[in-house]
């Protein structure tokens, strides 16, 4: 009896400790393992951005309405190949702009060393000659002020019957007298495609850093509301881009004329302040958010060159982009313009923001570089024109506020979603390897500090 209470207690004791070791490996392993919450998603844990499979970026876009995997997904599947058709059409082709104004700020000193700092002009016999003639449209008097009143709430529709033929009038919330054609002179964007031309140094810094520091609203007493920081986000995602466009279109070699991708500058300038990325993001979601509302508007549109199978071949592809089924099953509201400008202090803010987004657009005249001015001004007043779209119309009566653009600003507008289009898509394609090259140039370094 006391030999069975002896045996008994043993397996007792051994079972005990088989116990304690099942469940301290449990412990162990639960500790390294990624935090599951109850809906499945990785708590943000160290460990859990260490996975291999893990998203650097992933959920909802911040202040938007749809996520990253939905946005790559649908770029790289439906936006970016429409996109890319679209901007190639006679229509969308040809950008007017004003090269030579003077800059308002300082004197112009900016200097490049690069024969693709110039951009290739137009002859007149180029572009379509409906573009010459004066707009069938309305004038300008008989339009109603495009800000309505300033009290106006945002509101999420457009009259129905929004396009009444293309207008003269300025954008509010940009500074380029747009109407001043005797300045302005065509360009095809596609001869004078956006890439690297070797503008760098204190000059070009100094653009940057009148956009934010001296433009970007001040905020007082730590005060960061949404309006100011859509602003922000908007300018540092049109930043993102335009450094990702420099990088994807790069000179390797002057002396062979070899161009191809600076991997190590996109890291540099964008993927390691990822704060930038989520902006480009956001600016893409923003632009493509003020094109699905002009719906209306753009489908009855006259794109109108001259040539009728190829203009519409045009209002085919615009067709195509605005009512895709994908997009408006996954993402049919990517952003929410009517959370905006809803306090006490609405209307002011809003005359603020325009204002300070107009000295931005200014500032696009201080650029030393014809081709960085270019490209410049066509995407200022691309984001101006999607401002414009999403804030300028009067929430409570606007039947009779129905949106006017002018075509030179839906030809920014489309352009400008083409840019980020393609700056989502570089960065999602070639964001990992250029991770990798930078991560194999640290060790490598750190490997020589340490011999």
């Amino acid at each position: 009896m006391e030999g069975t209470d002896r045996r008994d207690r043993r397996r007792w004791g051994w079972i005990a400790g088989a116990v304690i070791v099942v469940l301290l490996a449990t412990a162990v392993t639960s500790r390294r393992a990624p935090k599951i919450t109850l809906f499945g998603s990785i708590s943000n844990t160290k460990e859990a951005c260490q996975c291999k499979d893990s998203r650097k970026y992933s959920g909802l876009v911040e202040d938007c309405c749809c996520d990253y995997e939905t946005v790559d997904t649908l770029n790289e599947e439906v936006l970016h190949p429409i996109l890319q058709d679209l901007v190639a059409t006679p229509f969308f082709r040809y950008f007017k702009a004003k090269l030579w104004c003077d800059c308002p700020f300082w004197p112009d000193d900016g200097m490049c060393r690069l024969r693709d700092c110039s951009v290739c002009e137009c002859p007149e016999n180029e572009y379509p000659e409906t573009f010459k003639k004066p707009f069938r449209g309305l004038s300008v008097d008989d339009l109603k002020c495009q800000e309505g009143k300033p009290e106006a709430a945002v509101d999420r529709t457009l009259d129905s019957k929004a396009f009444k033929g293309w207008v003269d009038i300025d954008n509010p919330w940009t500074n380029d007298d747009e109407t001043d054609n005797a300045e302005m002179t065509y360009v095809n964007l596609q001869l004078n495609p956006e890439r690297y031309t070797g503008y760098t140094g204190p000059s070009a810094r100094r653009i940057w850093d009148a956009v934010y520091t001296e433009n970007c609203p001040k905020y007082p007493s730590g005060e960061f509301c949404q309006e100011k920081r859509v602003l922000y986000k908007l300018i540092s995602g049109l930043h993102s881009s335009i450094s990702v466009h420099i990088a994807s279109g790069y000179l390797l070699d002057e002396s062979r004329d070899l161009w191809g991708q600076n991997l190590e500058l996109l890291y540099d300038r964008v993927l390691r302040y990822p704060d930038r990325v989520r902006n480009l993001y956001f600016t893409f979601l923003f632009v493509l958010r003020a094109v699905t509302k002009a719906t209306d508007f753009l489908e009855h549109a006259e794109y109108d060159t001259g040539n009728l199978s190829e203009d519409l071949e045009t209002q085919s592809l615009v067709r195509q982009l605005l009512y895709n089924p994908k997009l408006q099953a996954a993402c049919p509201l990517p952003f929410d313009e009517a959370k905006l400008w809803q306090g006490q202090n609405g209307p002011e803010l809003k005359q603020e923001i325009q204002k300070q987004f107009r000295n931005i657009s200014a500032l696009m005249d201080c650029v030393g570089c014809e081709k960085c001015r270019l490209w410049g001004k066509l995407q200022v007043l691309g984001l101006g024109t999607a401002l414009k779209i999403l804030f300028s119309v009067d929430g409570q009566d606007h039947m009779n506020h129905s949106l006017q653009l002018q075509r030179n600003e839906v030809i920014a507008l489309v352009n400008l979603l083409n840019r980020l289009s393609e700056s989502v898509k570089f960065v999602k394609e070639m964001g990992p390897l250029a991770e990798k090259i930078s991560d194999k140039q640290n060790s490598k370094h750190s490997s020589k500090s340490s011999t």
